[in-house]
């Protein structure tokens, strides 16, 4: 049986090209080990765009992009907008009124509201004020934010399927509510690789608020059915940001690079034989993992930052593994054209005690959020720098469980909640669509998830019906089978 297998692999039209010195497996791991060398020009029959260098599989840009880096600050638990920035003074006036059943039209709930009887509609405890010369309205919760309104462009009218926390992130971060797909770096970092060899082009940076919240899965930033060098690589605080990185004892660089070229020596030659592509991830990975050992201790140390910039992100910057501090790493990053810098800040999910729980998420990440944006404009990098603002969903108009004078929470609400987004060629001041007056359902200019995915797509560069990977018969893309451009926002 072996001898038949030998003769299949070594009489298919693939291992004969592979085995030649000019191979498609010896040009592919060529590509991953040193991916700032593939040329341009080789995205599948694509006009090549100068600029497109980082080694993805497209070679090119579909379009000229108008951002090189995201960095996405990831609001984890759904926060509310009608406390933040939805401004709804009807709703307040009619608090403690039942929602009216017309507006409700019969949407799915969740079990945690399904058996209520009563829905009185809630209004914000906090006062509104409109500022800049946009007038964007900001609660009185986000002081740093509201300096800044008119570098944002506020999305108000986003809306999902979604309505349970795991499946609503996973639509957000993959397009599909179902775990499995690839994340929007490992996207990114498949078509458009990296701009710095020594860096992953796809890094995750993790934060709590408070305790007691949704938990967050690797599938988040999992690579999916692309090649397993292009998953996000999570940084942790403390003395090794990212694990395994560093030898065991005893163990020189000169021996580890001798150990990685007879293992590179020997994939090789298992991949002429089975053609593998997870073979050259592995390689591609090792040899990311070699390169990381002197460059992410130097990305990772705050000590060169001066004391006005810790004084501008908050008290907390100086303390590892809070919001503050991943706020000022991914500026860091992005200095190091870090391809997609993920934050995820958990604590958002008030069900009850809203009033007490949103005060501490919100100064939590207010000024460090507006501090990021501040720092990468005065540095030149807002421009080429999207910045994304938001969680998976909003909050419901009405209290779950009993109103109080003082008390409240609210519900998971998919129809209609606020995203911001700021630089990396989308309009400043201004606020895109709008809710009803009692902030339940969508007024004008709806948003949907794959819409803004497929926005963030093209202001990097890329048609999203476009990017696409065969996996299993079928060819897959980041929006699935849906997705308009919000050409209205593109500055």
């Amino acid at each position: 049986m072996k001898g038949l297998e030998d003769l299949k692999y070594n009489c298919t039209r693939r291992h004969f090209l592979s085995a030649t010195s000019l191979g498609l497996g010896a040009a592919a791991l060529s590509s991953l080990l040193n991916p700032l060398s593939s040329l341009a020009g080789q995205g599948g029959g694509v006009a090549p765009i100068p600029g497109a260098d980082g080694g993805g599989a497209l070679g090119t840009y579909h379009i000229p992009p108008r951002a090189k880096r995201v960095i996405y600050l990831f609001q984890s638990g759904g926060p509310s907008q009608l406390e933040l920035f939805d401004y709804k003074p009807k709703l307040r006036e009619m608090n403690g009124e039942e929602l009216p059943a017309s507006v409700r039209m019969g949407q799915r709930l969740t079990g945690m509201t399904a058996h209520q009887k009563q829905f009185p509609m809630a209004g914000s405890q906090f006062e509104f004020a409109q500022y800049g010369q946009s007038g964007a309205w900001v609660s009185e919760l986000m002081p740093y934010t509201a300096r800044i309104v008119d570098e944002l462009c506020f999305i108000k009218s986003m809306h999902t399927e979604a309505i349970n926390h795991d499946p609503a992130i996973t639509f957000f971060q993959t397009g599909s509510q179902q775990a499995g797909r690839p994340s929007i770096g490992s996207w990114l970092s498949y078509g458009l690789g990296s701009e710095n060899e020594n860096l992953p082009a796809f890094i995750v940076l993790l934060s709590r608020g408070r305790g007691g919240d949704q938990p967050l899965y690797s599938w988040l930033w999992g690579s999916g059915f692309l090649p397993s060098q292009h998953q996000g690589v999570q940084f942790r605080s403390g003395k090794d940001p990212v694990l395994y990185l560093q030898d065991p004892e005893g163990l020189d660089k000169d021996s580890r690079r001798r150990m990685l070229d007879v293992l590179r020596q020997m994939e090789e030659e298992q991949h002429a034989r089975t053609m593998d592509p997870e073979i050259n991830a592995r390689i591609a990975q090792y040899e990311m993992a070699y390169r990381m050992q002197t460059s992410v201790p130097g990305a990772m140390d705050l000590s060169d930052e001066p004391d006005h910039i810790f004084d501008l992100y908050g008290p907390e910057a100086r303390i590892p593994g809070t919001y503050a501090a991943n706020c000022l790493l991914a500026r860091r990053l992005a200095e190091r054209n870090v391809r997609f810098i993920q934050l995820y800040h958990q604590g958002w999910d008030q069900h009850g005690n809203l009033p007490g729980d949103i005060r501490i998420m919100t100064q939590s990440v207010d000024q460090a959020s507006a501090a990021l944006v501040l720092d990468l404009k005065q540095r030149g990098l807002l421009d080429d720098t999207l910045v994304i603002w938001g969680g998976e969903f909003g909050r419901t108009n009405y209290s779950q469980g009993k109103l109080t004078i003082d008390n409240y929470g609210r519900d998971h609400h998919p129809r209609c909640f606020t995203i911001w987004m700021a630089g990396g060629g989308v309009k400043p001041g201004i606020s895109y669509g709008e809710t009803d007056e009692l902030g339940y359902n969508i007024a004008s200019n709806p948003v949907h998830v794959h819409d803004f995915q497929a926005t963030l797509l093209h202001l990097l560069g890329l048609d999203h019906e476009r990017l696409t990977f065969k996996h299993q018969g079928r060819r897959y893309r980041l929006t699935d089978v849906s997705g308009n451009i919000v050409k209205a926002i593109l500055a």
